[in-house]
């Protein structure tokens, strides 16, 4: 059977957060490799703009479970195209797509958390980006056959030159001489940023000679809470506000350390794009940073909602020398390289389109 296994790939929304930015990465590299592949997309979003544009796209909607036209729409491009597999992205995408079990095309619903499963059962088949959410799939009745684990992958990243480095402090007027604590991402409760501001409250405003400042970048419905703790605590000019990034990757390879705050967390794409950027990760002990991580190898584990155990491992973090520093970063980058590379997770589900089109061709 030939590698060019036709795949539709199916996700909701405009907007570029961690779970977008996968479905970007896989089916461009998807498609880099070989396959045929095809999306569908909301028409005129950052998602949008994102993928290859040789890749076939179409446009739908997708505005909500009741989003009637969406399901005609996906079913009339999946009769049309008959892709082998329609593999949809998060909830929105996948109760949309409803196929037929002998209609010819596998309906694969890829999960990255622990979600109610009432709008995924329907689905053919289920990728879970954990061993963990795997798990719970078929804790939940899903059929261990049926289950299966796939990462997600980060390449690494070229490093920036240090004047580019040094022009993003001076443009965000971070002071030359700071260590910086990096906080990224969407700023909901489910992420701890309050937690990491408190962290960061406790450590001393200098460490070695050098101030310590903090940068967060993310947007989300916490933005004016966490601005408003800051200033409580009394950090405004210690706490720099990038807001939403569409590239990460300066501030991942300007920052001394990357905390993960989150109170949970089922993989943690941020701290993949960390060891990407060869930045230093400390993050709170969630699902996936635990499944992730191998502490004081790779990265420091902190206990969960707990700011005075995060600010101390921040500060563990900061006292390393050169070459614990080193080392760390190293291993958290061999790691991203053997497990979670393109090349592993592309033939990963190159493997699994083979099985499970061969499960309904024969």
């Amino acid at each position: 059977m030939s590698d060019r296994i036709s795949s539709l790939h199916i996700i909701g929304g405009r907007k570029l957060g961690g779970a977008e930015r996968f479905f970007v990465r896989l089916v461009n590299a998807l498609a880099r490799h070989g396959h045929a592949v095809e999306v569908v997309t909301v028409a005129g979003g950052e998602i949008d703009a994102a993928v290859d544009p040789q890749i076939t796209r179409h446009h739908a909607p997708l505005a909500g479970v009741w989003d009637i036209w969406s399901r005609l729409r996906i079913g009339r491009i999946v009769r049309k195209r008959t892709p082998a597999i329609v593999q949809t992205y998060m909830g929105r995408a996948t109760r949309l797509t409803h196929l037929p079990a002998n209609g010819g095309s596998v309906h694969v619903a890829r999960l990255g958390g622990y979600y109610d499963l009432k709008g995924y059962r329907h689905a053919h088949a289920w990728i879970g980006n954990t061993r963990g959410i795997c798990d719970y799939l078929m804790r939940e009745g899903l059929p261990p056959e049926r289950v299966f684990h796939i990462g997600n992958f980060v390449d690494a990243a070229p490093r920036l030159a240090p004047e580019t480095l040094n022009e993003l402090r001076r443009k965000w007027l971070i002071p030359e001489e700071a260590l910086i604590i990096l906080g990224l991402g969407r700023l909901h409760p489910n992420k701890g940023f309050s937690d990491l501001l408190q962290a960061f409250s406790r450590l001393p405003t200098t460490l070695h000679g050098r101030p310590l400042h903090l940068v967060m970048a993310g947007d989300g419905p916490l933005r004016s809470e966490l601005k408003d703790e800051s200033r409580q605590l009394g950090m405004e000019k210690r706490v720099t506000w990038v807001g939403w990034q569409y590239d990460p990757s300066p501030w991942y390879q300007l920052a001394d350390v990357f905390a993960c705050s989150s109170r949970h967390e089922p993989l943690g794409n941020v701290i993949l794009e960390a060891w990407a950027n060869s930045a230093l990760v400390v993050s709170t002990a969630a699902e996936g940073p635990m499944e992730l991580a191998t502490p004081g190898e790779d990265a420091l584990l902190a206990p969960l909602s707990d700011p005075a155990g995060l600010a101390d491992s921040l500060l563990q973090a900061l006292a390393f020398d050169d070459a614990a520093r080193q080392n760390m970063i190293a291993a958290g980058l061999a790691k991203l390289e053997a497990n979670f590379s393109e090349m592993a997770i592309v033939a990963a589900y190159s493997e699994l389109y083979r099985k499970l089109s061969r499960t309904t061709h024969d």
